[in-house]
């Protein structure tokens, strides 16, 4: 008998401009750290993620632009079709976010937080937040983001 042991890291994010593809990157290399095992990092677009996809992970990112003080309509999109179908299935799934921001970012965290607290989702620490130009230091936050959720869903913490 085999048994898979291998846990799945959804990572859904929207881009119009780049910026967030470029968070959602340095997001995808931490969570793919080679001392890490046992963790699937799957990328999907928030127009491409389904119930299902959501339903098979052991934990999720999230990666939105802020777009007038809010997510991106995309990742709204996705929120409206995946709640009812995971509502009841997800409840207590580790999530984490990082959000591209024109302003301060903290509409759109404000959004996220209320969805995911409907989905009792549990978050494993504060959003990324990054604003202005786009340094290092601020991908690097994003690189420490999918370490800390891949990590920790081998470790069993999450």
């Amino acid at each position: 008998m085999v048994i898979n042991m291998t846990k799945r890291l959804l990572i859904v994010y929207h881009s119009a401009t780049g910026g967030t593809s470029r968070m959602r990157d340095a997001v995808v290399i931490g969570a793919s750290d080679p001392d890490i095992i046992g963790i699937e990092v799957c990328v999907r677009t928030a127009l491409s993620t389904s119930a299902e996809d959501v339903r098979g992970a052991s934990g999720i990112l999230l990666g939105t632009p802020e777009n007038f003080g809010y997510m991106s309509g995309a990742l709204k999109d996705f929120f409206d079709r995946i709640y009812h179908p995971c509502l009841e299935h997800t409840q207590g799934l580790p999530y984490g976010a990082f959000i591209r921001a024109g302003n301060d970012g903290s509409g759109a965290r404000t959004a996220i937080e209320r969805i995911v607290a409907g989905l009792r989702w549990r978050a494993i620490g504060v959003p990324v937040i990054l604003k202005g130009e786009l340094t290092e230091a601020g991908l690097a936050e994003c690189q420490l983001l999918g370490q800390t959720m891949a990590a920790g869903l081998e470790a069993g913490v999450f």
